[in-house]
């Protein structure tokens, strides 16, 4: 079931249309100086999905306070991308859990149906176990549960507590929006105002 939401077209536009809600709500918000905000997106390359997905899924929404002087930057939370990784989120959440198991033979199939590779399929592992445990974020949010949560079983563990296999669309969109905050960098300032390159979206790297 999880497979096919890895190449599940409507899945991947339904996680569209949230992004762009939560877009929405950023910029009604405005910039706490007062200033409109405008769309200032940035370009991604994003791997994995459905073929074809169409050009809108190659930015992430991001916006710029239109105030001289100001120009803060405001990136949204989102569901279709995990901090700056290469691949969308969903594949990161995903993929280490497909590949968890003792059957050489079922990994190296996922592994060429997918085209990622067991060097990156670690990697996500570790920052599943060890970056992601250690971030504020983690350590400010593993007590929402009454069912605990293992860190040498993440992600699969925080699948678990979302719901059952049962309903995987819930299950996993209910990890997505959960992990979207994550992805948020608010109020920086932008490179117009400091003359450097925009923000990192992300302290997770880029795998």
């Amino acid at each position: 079931m999880y497979q096919r939401l890895l190449r599940d077209a409507s899945f991947f536009t339904l996680l569209l249309r949230i992004d762009e809600d939560l877009a929405a709500e950023v910029r009604a918000a405005g910039c706490p100086c007062g200033g409109r905000l405008h769309s200032a997106r940035y370009q991604r390359k994003p791997r994995g999905g459905p073929a074809n997905l169409g050009r809108a899924f190659d930015t992430r929404a991001s916006f710029c306070c239109a105030v001289d002087g100001c120009r803060r930057r405001a990136t949204p939370p989102s569901v279709r991308f995990l901090g700056r990784k290469v691949f969308f989120g969903l594949w990161v959440v995903l993929l280490p859990v497909l590949r968890e198991g003792p059957n050489a033979q079922r990994l190296s199939r996922l592994e060429e149906r997918f085209r990622v590779s067991r060097r990156t399929l670690l990697r996500w592992r570790r920052w599943w176990r060890e970056t992601f445990p250690a971030s504020r974020f983690w350590q400010a949010a593993r007590g929402l549960w009454a069912q605990p949560v293992t860190t040498e079983a993440l992600p699969g563990s925080l699948l678990a507590v979302f719901g059952g296999p049962e309903s995987p669309e819930e299950q996993v969109l209910a990890v997505l929006k959960w992990l979207a905050p994550l992805n948020r960098r608010s109020w920086n300032k932008s490179k117009m105002s400091e003359g450097r390159r925009g923000p990192a979206e992300d302290a997770s790297g880029r795998q």
